[in-house]
């Protein structure tokens, strides 16, 4: 049995394009808009307006789009038009090219005034990719040189609704209604949504990086998770059958989901880290604070040999003087208990049994080669301990203070600098202008295994020759906290 076909003749679309004062709809505002609506084979009516968007438009924008500051100064905002706008688009298709970013950002602004907005999407830059498949490049550019469409005025309003409007009657005459009219169907199909959400919930989840959070009842937190494309992450969750009881007991619980842009993975990383740690949500199994982080600490004993002892008070300055970093005493000791077998060192200086007069255990059973007797070698015996720890050894900070991690999104505009100092992510900032007022006195930031080692892998490993690292000026030393 074949699904209903959408019905071309019975349906309103509406052809909407929008101006904004950047890239992201958490942060920017809506200067213009411009609505054509299309039924039937014919344009039955248009809307447009220009807004006042409240903040300053950029002269980058401004050359982009050719409106200025002062063409909206008396605009009206967009709170004067909300309940206009709303009543023109009731029942209509919203349709948009990339209608994610149009369609966010009108949620967005209804989101500023309390008020839900839904409507069913159609993007024509994906139907574009449905009906000629053959072709790479789908962008509005693009479809007018390919086609063959009358020049518009680009980045205008309804210069880019005629463009979108003028495609899409170009493809009726040369694909035929009943193709188009499949490829929407399919387009506007709906992936399967838990019952509590919205049902489109995924349409206004950003496509670039971040970390996003699943509420259940009450506001209560129950799952953190990261990914460098939100909306596909979370649209994994619901597709498919749940493979775990888990995955069906959190599916159910859920009511709502919000996230966190951010400009680049590192950022994304640090964020749902630091997010599952303090919030501790429900449903996270994995990367939870340890409450006693332990190391190792190499010093010599009165008779030169050196003696291991467990520490749980790591002072980051000075990282290179302790042994590994394990969650627990008892796995601070498994380590020891392998090193020592590994490489016949002794139990009583590694400080896994007692002091005692006489030999350690392991001499009697000849896996020591008497250290605790003082029959082997001072010098031998310290070279033999410092070559089996030395890959435990913890990295030293490479620089004399804090830097400053860029992470530029070129898609959304966005920038985020990612202050880090001894292995610790300490703040975020956006521009570096904000550079100039930081100061990390007095602010608190908690040692962590996690983000030590997600840090080493990311500045030292080979991703760290793709990042920009500032190296700040004298901002002070924040207070450090162990877990």
């Amino acid at each position: 049995m074949t699904s209903k076909m959408t019905d071309l003749n019975g349906e309103t679309f509406a052809f909407l394009d929008i101006e904004t004062t950047g890239g992201s709809s958490a942060h920017d505002r809506i200067t213009e808009i411009g609505i054509r609506f299309w039924r039937g084979g014919d344009v039955v009516g248009e809307w447009q307006t220009l807004l006042n968007p409240q903040t300053r438009i950029s002269p980058f924008i401004e050359r982009l789009t050719g409106i200025s500051n002062e063409m909206v100064a008396d605009a009206p905002v967009f709170e004067d038009i909300a309940e206009e706008l709303a009543e023109q688009l009731k029942g209509a298709i919203f349709v948009a090219h990339n209608a994610r970013f149009d369609y966010g950002f009108i949620k967005a602004e209804f989101r500023r005034l309390g008020r839900l907005f839904s409507a069913k999407v159609l993007c024509t830059v994906k139907l574009s990719r449905k009906l000629y498949p053959e072709f790479r490049r789908h962008n509005m550019d693009a479809l007018i040189e390919r086609h063959g469409l009358a020049q518009v005025q680009r980045h205008r309003a309804m210069g880019d609704v005629s463009a979108m409007l003028a495609f899409f009657t170009h493809a009726l005459a040369e694909k035929g209604a009943e193709p188009v009219a499949e490829a929407v169907r399919v387009l506007l199909q709906r992936p399967s949504i838990p019952s509590h959400l919205p049902v489109d919930v995924l349409d206004e989840l950003p496509r670039g990086p971040g970390v996003y959070r699943f509420y259940g009842e009450n506001e209560v937190l129950l799952y953190v998770g990261k990914s460098t494309n939100i909306a596909q992450r979370v649209a994994s969750h619901f597709s498919g059958d749940h493979n775990s009881t888990r995955g069906v007991r959190m599916s159910e619980s859920l009511r709502r989901v919000d996230w966190t842009e951010t400009a680049g993975e590192l950022g994304a990383l640090l964020l749902e880290l630091k997010q599952i740690k303090t919030l501790k949500p429900l449903f996270n199994r994995r990367s939870r604070a340890a409450k006693n982080l332990v190391s190792i600490e190499l010093a010599a004993s009165e008779s030169g040999y050196l003696r291991a002892r467990l520490v749980r008070e790591i002072e980051p300055h000075r990282l290179g003087d302790y042994y590994g970093l394990f969650r627990s005493k008892r796995d601070a000791e498994k380590a020891l208990s392998g090193i020592a077998a590994k490489n016949e060192l002794c139990n009583k200086l590694l400080d896994l049994e007692p002091d005692h007069e006489g030999p350690c255990f392991q001499r009697s059973l000849g896996r020591c080669k008497g250290a605790c007797e003082g029959h082997e070698d001072v010098v031998r015996y310290n070279l033999r301990v410092q070559i089996a720890f030395h890959a435990l050894r913890l990295n030293t900070w490479p620089w004399q203070g804090p830097v400053g991690v860029v992470e530029h999104n070129r898609f959304t505009g966005a920038t985020d600098i990612l202050v880090v100092f001894n292995w610790m992510h300490v703040a975020t900032l956006h521009s570096e202008g904000e550079l100039d007022d930081l100061s990390l006195r007095g602010q608190s930031v908690t040692f962590d295994l996690d983000s030590y080692k997600l840090l080493i892998k990311a500045l030292m490993g080979r991703d760290g020759r793709s990042l920009k690292v500032l190296e700040l000026p004298a901002v002070g030393e924040p207070d450090v906290m162990m877990p």
